[in-house]
């Protein structure tokens, strides 16, 4: 058996096992099918009750990579979320990778609301976090194009494309993009020309529908993988890049304030804590992930070890300060708690083949490369994933996955 099938093979076993124990693991566990792969995923904030007070329906940001010359679209989707009082054990279905009451079957269906017409495949789909109707995205190409959907009718009629801006700045295509939280209008994109760019979309008073940058930065060697704004201080942001550094910026000066050498190979995204304004993460094709402590950046604060292959996304939870999660090429999501650390460096040696005590879930359901993943903003322990083989999935871990001292209290009593 070559290494090639062998890997297949140790993967399809690995998922064999998931499906089995995947009822033990999830209060909710859905997948579907795409027509086309997404290379980006981001829950949207709104959430609606539907006429049966146990389902909530959700919307997603998606965008298509096909193939052939078919028309490439960006996407809002829609999708239904059973309360987890409703679901029912009995309901998993092995097969469909299903499971709980209404979070299987017609009700949960995937449902593309509006399709707006995208000039290649969607690298990256963000919303603007004070007004969500507005999108930005990036793909092949040097522009970032912005979006508001509601300028959009729900199926295209013809296959213009029709942005409501155009961000000039970038020579080369990328991944980079974060709005800031605190800042209406203010943007920030990365690429591989090592460049930087500041764009404010309030100041879009210009000639042909094109913007840009307010700031343009340079401070990596070559490719900046991710960008990231501060999600307290308005002027802070961060970047990390094929230079294997960690860059921290202030919108008001043009070189960065603090670099570090931060990984053994290239850095491929950072997030910043949305509770805590000194501390964020980063992850590298070097299978790790790093947490980083602003105030002595000469060290890392905890070294995250369980990835077997590189990592391309990592975001800390909206609900919970020490809660983090990384994905990457493994096939894995990653869910890991910083309260739970014992071994800050996490040396390898010491714990060989055991899950170190800060990893708290492992989600395996997928068997290609994760593309991207989101936290969903109105349910802490919900996310959905993506990966390379068109799959989505929307899972819960278990309660009694996440607290299994109150679990096994509540079956005593009981």
């Amino acid at each position: 058996m070559s290494e090639a099938d062998s890997c297949v093979e140790t993967t399809s076993r690995e998922h064999r096992v998931w499906k089995k124990n995947a009822p033990f693991l999830y209060d909710t566990v859905v997948t579907r099918e795409l027509e086309w792969p997404t290379l980006t995923v981001q829950w949207m904030p709104d959430v609606t009750k539907t006429d049966s007070s146990d389902t909530s329906v959700h919307r997603v940001i998606l965008g298509t990579h096909t193939s052939n010359d078919v028309q490439n679209h960006l996407l809002i989707s829609k999708f239904s979320i059973t309360d987890a009082a409703e679901l029912d054990d009995s309901k998993w279905d092995a097969e469909q990778q299903e499971f709980g009451g209404y979070g299987a079957g017609s009700a949960a269906k995937l449902e593309d609301e509006i399709r707006i017409v995208h000039q290649d495949e969607v690298h990256r789909a963000r919303y603007m976090p004070q007004n969500p109707i507005i999108i930005a995205s990036r793909g092949p190409g040097d522009d970032v194009y912005i979006f508001d959907y509601t300028q959009h009718p729900s199926q295209p009629h013809d296959n213009k494309f029709r942005p409501q801006l155009r961000l000039k700045g970038h020579e080369g295509e990328g991944y980079g993009l974060s709005w800031s939280n605190t800042s209406e209008g203010h943007l920030l994109t990365a690429g591989e020309d090592g460049a930087i760019c500041h764009f404010d979309i309030n100041a879009h008073q210009n000639i042909a529908g094109q913007l840009t940058p307010v700031s343009k930065y340079k401070g990596h060697d070559s490719n900046v993988q991710d960008v990231a704004f501060h999600a307290l201080h308005p002027n802070v942001f961060a970047s990390v890049g094929d230079d294997r550094k960690l860059n921290i910026w202030d919108l008001r000066h043009p070189r960065f304030q603090l670099s570090s050498i931060g990984h053994n190979s290239d850095v491929t995204c950072v997030s910043y804590n949305p509770f805590n304004e000194f501390i964020l993460a980063t992850a590298s094709a070097d299978k790790t992930v790093a947490v980083w402590d602003v105030r002595n950046m000469g060290k890392r604060m905890y070294t995250l070890r369980h990835h077997t292959d590189e990592i391309f996304q990592v975001a800390f939870s909206p609900h919970i300060e020490t809660v983090l999660a990384s994905s990457g090429s493994d096939d894995l999501v990653i869910v890991w708690d910083l309260s739970k650390v014992e071994d800050p460096s996490n040396d390898p040696a010491t714990q060989p083949t055991a899950p170190p005590p800060e990893v708290v879930f492992v989600h395996s359901g997928h068997l290609g490369k994760v593309a991207d993943f989101s936290w969903n903003p109105n349910r802490p322990w919900t996310i959905c994933s993506t990966d390379e083989y068109n799959k989505f999935q929307v899972w819960e871990v278990s309660e009694g996955v996440i607290n299994p001292e109150k679990s096994e209290q509540e079956s005593t009593t009981s």
